[in-house]
């Protein structure tokens, strides 16, 4: 394979949008042929380590992204990414002081520019999915302080699961920063993705039932939680792949089917689980309606009282039918979420708050203000 070219209706992440693109390395081929690469997020537990990462401004918390590059500067101007200095972060201004913009690259056809162009992304590809990445001599040389994340860059919307989102590094941050609230407990996360926030939430808590749809998807998750293993032993904590339907009513018991649920499991799960996670799954109003259906039916039948933690972007899209920007996806979220609010008569009550995001930030990507958190307490009726 020369070149991957993206088509124009596919989805790209901003986590991986401004990774260089000579950083783009393609590990893998996936089950459905889409390429897969490898992103390292490295960890730092503590404020002091900025001092060593050579990075700016120890309010920004305490993990880089090695493979995300700074995307922006944060409202006081300070660079929001890891390994960047202040030179050359602000906008790019030609000899006359006017803003120099960055053209898109040159197709083959053009003739040559007169400057260096933009390098196209020239993934190759070191092994195919059937080899083994995960033996015991990866395993002793991964750092004792790094993430790592295979995932896909470019998906249609379908597939958007297969990347890294903003929100899911964001609920991470939060997981780091309310250490007691999972401590010793059992989470789940509904909608997991490349299973990034579940792996942080098991280097806390003690099960975390990392849950999505796909056999491929959640064979991906499978493999991260795999490459990360000497992080969540390290905390005791124990992640279990399992798939979760919003659209079906009951858990797949099936043991023919990959991923299903054990009675064990089902019976832990109702038993003990006491903290939801779901980061940057708001995007469509059907399945929006689907997740919260869920969380509803799910909270009748755990046998604590929980709480569910929600991550979502809002999202600026002009659209043809307003003729305006609007946040149709965002819009929709919150009103479901004033909905659950307001339901009586049943065995549970759902309390709805806001997150203030003032918290550390422990990750490298640009923490934008449309980003928020959401908690809803599940308490039973008395």
């Amino acid at each position: 394979m020369d070149e991957v070219t993206f088509k124009s209706d596919t989805v790209l992440s901003d986590v991986h949008l401004y990774t260089p693109n000579q950083r783009h390395l393609m590990v893998r081929l996936n089950g459905v042929g889409q390429p897969v690469f490898l992103s390292q997020f490295k960890l730092l537990w503590n404020e002091d380590s900025w001092a060593d990462s050579g990075v700016e401004g120890g309010s920004h918390g305490g993990v880089c992204a090695e493979e995300a590059p700074p995307a922006g500067t944060d409202s006081t101007g300070s660079p929001s990414g890891c390994g960047r200095s202040s030179e050359g972060a602000g906008a790019q201004l030609d000899e006359d002081g006017d803003l120099d913009v960055v053209r898109r690259p040159r197709a083959g056809s053009d003739s040559d520019p007169a400057g260096p162009s933009r390098d196209k992304v020239h993934p190759v590809i070191l092994t195919q999915e059937e080899d083994d990445l995960l033996g015991d001599e990866a395993q002793e040389s991964s750092p004792p302080d790094v993430i790592k994340i295979e995932h896909t860059m470019a998906t249609p919307l379908e597939d958007v699961g297969k990347q890294v989102w903003r929100g899911a590094l964001l609920l991470a941050d939060y997981i780091l920063f309310q250490w007691d609230l999972f401590q010793g407990r059992t989470v789940l996360e509904l909608g997991a993705g490349t299973g990034l926030t579940s792996i942080v939430a098991a280097t806390v808590a003690q099960t975390v039932y990392c849950t999505d749809v796909g056999a491929d998807l959640l064979a991906m998750c499978q493999r991260n939680i795999a490459l990360n293993s000497h992080l969540t032993a390290a905390g005791g904590g124990v992640v279990k792949v399992k798939e979760l339907d919003w659209l079906k009513d009951d858990l797949c018991t099936d043991p023919e089917v990959p991923f299903s649920w054990s009675d064990e499991d089902v019976s832990d799960l109702y038993s003990h689980t006491t903290v939801l996670l779901a980061a940057e799954v708001f995007y469509d109003d059907d399945l929006t309606d689907a997740l919260f259906k869920t969380l509803f039916r799910l909270a009748h039948k755990l046998k604590n009282a929980c709480i569910a933690i929600l991550s979502v972007e809002k999202r600026l899209n002009f659209t043809l039918r307003h003729l305006d920007v609007t946040c149709e996806a965002y819009d929709h979220f919150r009103s479901a979420l004033h909905r659950l609010e307001k339901l009586a008569g049943g065995r549970r009550r759902f309390v709805v708050e806001p997150v203030e995001a003032s918290f550390p930030q422990r990750l490298a990507y640009e923490r934008i203000q449309q980003l928020e958190l959401w908690k809803i307490f599940v308490e039973p009726v008395t």
